[in-house]
């Protein structure tokens, strides 16, 4: 959300690039192997919709989690929180992998109930690491959100790579759903703890990441006081005094209304996704020639078409910026909807596959260009608050794009 270029001498610009993809590949990978192996989910438990239900669990979880966070942000210690989260994915995974094993892969409603704990687990963790990531990245330049958020997407095409991969070497093996599922989870644990350890001891000691975290400091920001610690800097004492406290707690009442319209379309993205991804994709397309390869087609052309629509707005003559533009563009995609009911019903699966790309596609493309269009002139203060109501409005699209998904099984029974 800042578009102010760093110093021309200042090193790590690059590192901190690299290290803010991977550490969003982290935010999400648990997740989304969670979501990648629905298929062996759906085998165990082929009455309960694990598609819908766990994320349905989850994101009431990561909305209300992100919301405490996002209201009480000035006073949170941003790297204890994002450590956090990342420590909680990393023993999450392993606790889906000890059930697995200490259930031998039986399905049942008590294994259910332990997925669907971790589940919001997942989801708490979650609200942790996309509002306290944003937020901490949002006072620095837009490439550091914009590969953070672009690493968010390829943890979805990098699942779904690996579940085709697993699914072909292990699809004539006995138990070969099950061993996909355990090599996700062994998978994810380690890249969970790599994230702990490159946010923990590398990124607070790149320069450039020392000098916008310097920089928020001196604006008024307690936030940062543990990452800057941590990096061998001390935090000037004092602060803001209470004026400029007041001040800053009025700024942030306005921010919401000063960027309702990014608000809102962070909402309706994500509405219109998950209301479409992973359940009705997962249960709701009938049957092709691809068999049971079909749903796990669909949702790796999403994950990998979101991948490539993050990237897309780097070159700005594709990027849009006209606030005007991108809500029109929001909208114009609840032209899917219909799109998808009618050609589940008598399309052919091309015609699904390319929709899904479509809906992949504009989602990752839409979320960065908002992400990265946002007003200039905020203090480092008032930019991580913004960065954490943003995410806020999109965990309740997310939220509410749940709900909605439930509404394509209306008149095909339970």
């Amino acid at each position: 959300m800042v578009k102010s270029e760093p110093p021309p001498r200042l090193e790590g610009k690059y590192a901190a690039v690299v290290i803010c993809w991977l550490l969003g590949i982290g935010g999400l990978f648990s997740w989304n192997s969670m979501l990648t192996i629905v298929d062996y989910y759906i085998y165990l438990f082929p009455k309960y919709h694990p598609s819908r239900v766990l994320t349905l669990v989850y994101q009431p979880f990561a909305f209300i989690t992100l919301a405490i966070l996002a209201y009480n942000e000035e006073k949170i210690n941003t790297r204890l929180r994002n450590l956090f989260g990342y420590t909680v994915f990393f023993f999450g995974i392993l606790a889906l992998l000890i059930l697995d094993l200490a259930t031998s892969g039986k399905g049942g409603i008590g294994t259910f109930i332990g997925i669907c704990i971790v589940s919001a687990v997942f989801g708490m963790a979650d609200a942790h690491v996309q509002g306290g990531m944003v937020g901490d990245l949002s006072y620095m330049i837009p490439e550091f959100i914009q590969s953070f958020l672009a690493g968010s997407a390829a943890s979805g095409a990098l699942t779904s790579a690996l579940r085709l991969i697993t699914k072909a070497v292990f699809e004539n093996s006995p138990d070969g759903l099950r061993k996909g599922a355990i090599l996700f989870f062994a998978l994810s644990s380690f890249f969970e703890l790599l994230c702990v350890i490159l946010y923990a001891f590398v990124f607070p000691k790149l320069p450039i990441i020392k000098y916008y975290r310097s920089k928020a400091a001196s604006e008024g920001s307690k936030t940062v006081s543990a990452d800057l610690a941590a990096a061998g800097i001390k935090a000037s004492p004092g602060g803001a005094s209470e004026d400029s406290k007041q001040q800053e707690r009025k700024g942030i009442k306005q921010l919401l209304l000063e960027n309702i319209d990014y608000a809102l379309d962070l909402f309706l993205i994500y509405v219109l996704t998950l209301s479409i991804f992973p359940g009705f994709l997962s249960e709701d397309t009938g049957s092709h020639s691809l068999g049971t390869w079909y749903a796990l087609v669909l949702i790796a052309m999403f994950n990998v078409c979101d991948l490539i629509g993050r990237y897309i707005p780097l070159a700005k003559i594709l990027k849009m910026e006209s606030r005007k533009l991108i809500t029109t563009a929001v909208i114009s995609r609840f032209l899917l909807i219909p799109a998808f009911y009618f050609t589940a019903k008598y399309g052919k699966q091309g015609w699904m596959i390319m929709l899904t790309s479509f809906l992949g596609l504009s989602n990752g493309y839409l979320t960065i260009c908002v992400f990265t269009s946002a007003p200039k002139g905020y203090k480092g203060p008032e930019q991580n608050a913004l960065g954490n109501m943003l995410v806020l409005c999109l965990l309740g699209g997310l939220f509410a794009g749940v709900i909605l998904d439930w509404l394509w099984l209306i008149g095909k029974g339970w």
